[in-house]
């Protein structure tokens, strides 16, 4: 057995392990009121954090009521915990990532779900390092420690695939740390645990948002526009519970322009549901200042950077570009993903979810 394929294997067992102690007891597929409805939403994080702004503060602002459900954001640790979830029917809606899916799907092993919406545009990865550290560019990482937040994180799998795609073996030319998430990772560089630092957009931020100086390596050119972060479930569930979907998708939608509309209101509204995020001891102003900073690195990433397309639909083109930079060969991509549910989550009126921003009272 090879390394990379032992290392697999500890990956499963320890996926396996991670969903079984988060989602303690099993509930059956679907089973859930059609009014009032409780449902669960799986995210590849170990906590939550501003990742997932823009699909849990619904919950919140009200929105997802007006659609009928009440939504658990449910931490898993690593998006293969997320497909595991959704695939036993213990979360309804989860985080999904083509870094993670289209490896399995090429190989027959990717289990029976869908991605409808959005709710992040690539690109969001970079590598840091201290400010006077000798490395300047991605070929200066050969024979260096590479820290990620998890190895069941995309950092992790698109790092790989840029430094394979700059002829740098990501096995035998560098040494993968995992780290752990935002402020932690941060101080592994400060303290020389790890060289650099490979992470998205929303943990850079937490780390600045602590006054942890990094500097960014500037990105490759070879890095394409890939990375977009997507809600999905499980096909049969689509199809049965259509309109929850829909709900589901439009919750984010208006949630993402309460956000872009006033993103120091969205940031309360968070900090104010889950009041755990705010760093010990912190005064308000100080809380809010910390959830803003990667609240408004995220929000760039919410709209669409191709032409003539709607807040979280998915292009083909993007998914085609990551399946080839993942050097991957796929032939039909239309199984992973819809947008028939994309005119319905836009049915709202856009200025009244604004004028609430706007009016928002800090």
């Amino acid at each position: 057995m090879t390394d990379s394929s032992m290392m697999n294997r500890r990956c499963v067992v320890a996926t396996l392990g991670a969903v079984a102690a988060t989602i303690a007891t099993t509930r059956p597929r679907f089973a859930h009121a059609q009014t009032g409805q409780k449902l669960r939403f799986g995210m590849g994080t170990k906590s939550l954090n501003a990742t997932t702004i823009n699909m849990v503060i619904g919950e919140a602002l009200g929105f997802n009521k007006q659609e009928g459900f009440s939504i658990e954001p449910v931490p898993l640790g690593a998006i293969a915990s997320v497909q595991i979830a959704i695939d036993k029917g213990d979360v309804q809606f989860g985080v999904g990532a083509p870094s993670f899916a289209l490896p399995l799907y090429a190989k027959g092993d990717l289990p029976p779900i869908v991605s409808f919406y959005e709710y992040t545009y690539p690109y969001k990865w970079d590598v840091a390092v201290l400010p006077d550290s000798p490395i300047k560019s991605y070929n200066d990482l050969r024979g260096k420690k590479i820290g990620v937040s998890g190895l069941g994180t995309t950092d992790y799998p698109v790092t790989r695939a840029v430094l394979a795609n700059l002829n740098i073996n990501p096995d035998n030319d560098v040494q993968w740390l995992a780290v752990g998430e935002g402020v932690t990772a941060g101080i592994a560089v400060q303290r020389g645990a790890i060289d650099a630092l490979a992470y998205f957009d929303t943990g850079f931020g937490q780390i600045e948002s602590a006054g942890i100086n990094l500097k960014m390596l500037p990105r490759p050119d070879k890095v394409p526009m890939i990375g977009g972060f997507f809600v999905t479930t499980r096909r049969d569930y689509l199809q049965q519970k259509r309109k929850t979907a829909v709900g589901f998708g439009r919750s984010g939608a208006k949630s993402s322009e309460f956000i872009l509309a006033n993103p120091r209101a969205g940031a309360k509204v968070l900090l104010d549901a889950y009041p755990e995020l705010a760093p010990r001891g912190a005064p308000q102003a100080d809380a809010i200042k910390a959830v803003l900073t990667p609240v408004l690195r995220r929000m760039q990433l919410f709209r669409p950077p191709y032409p003539n397309m709607k807040m979280g639909q998915i292009s083909e083109d993007e998914l085609r570009r990551e399946t080839e930079f993942l050097r991957l060969k796929i032939d039909n991509l239309k199984p992973l993903y819809t947008n028939d549910l994309i005119d319905e989550i836009h049915d709202f009126d856009k200025k009244e979810v604004i004028d609430q921003a706007k009016a928002y009272k800090i």
